[in-house]
């Protein structure tokens, strides 16, 4: 079993229960193998960002896992499919949402994964809640490029 990576991911959702959607997907992360859920952000909110539907609930967990990059996005898809995740176009609203956004220092350029995210760092629903449990992740001036676009914090 190769050592385990802090991985970071990207929780989103926007149809059905949202909330909750997230908080079960961070619930079932802390259930794979291998993996132990090691720092959560608060859920942010968004509206869709290149897309249309109802705003997103977001959020950034880190986890320790010995999965592969490729075996975490299979786990990922898994979780998705059981939460109902459609693909009927690209960007459409979703039941839920995962995404690997960095694993360690790792580099991954394949045509069904890229890591780190191609599109993360334009992303404030991505930037403002990995500063809030990485601040040594994001620079200032990753900040400063996504102050612009609306964020805010949820409730509990």
């Amino acid at each position: 079993m190769p050592d385990p990576v802090i991985a970071t991911l990207g929780v989103g959702a926007n149809l059905g229960d949202p909330r909750t959607a997230v908080r079960k997907a961070i619930a079932d992360l802390a259930q794979l193998a291998d993996t132990d859920v090691v720092a959560m952000s608060s859920l942010y909110g968004s509206a869709p960002l290149d897309a249309d539907g109802p705003d997103y609930v977001n959020a950034v967990v880190q986890v320790r896992t010995a999965l592969s990059p490729a075996a975490l996005l299979k786990a990922l898809q898994a979780i998705e499919q059981q939460a109902g995740r459609e693909r009927p176009y690209r960007n459409a609203p979703r039941t839920l949402d995962l995404d690997i956004l960095l694993y360690g220092t790792d580099s991954v350029d394949r045509e069904d994964l890229q890591i780190p995210h191609p599109r993360m760092w334009q992303r404030a629903f991505v930037v403002v809640p990995l500063a809030e449990i990485a601040p040594d992740l994001v620079s200032p001036a990753q900040a400063h490029a996504v102050a612009g676009q609306v964020l805010h914090r949820l409730d509990i």
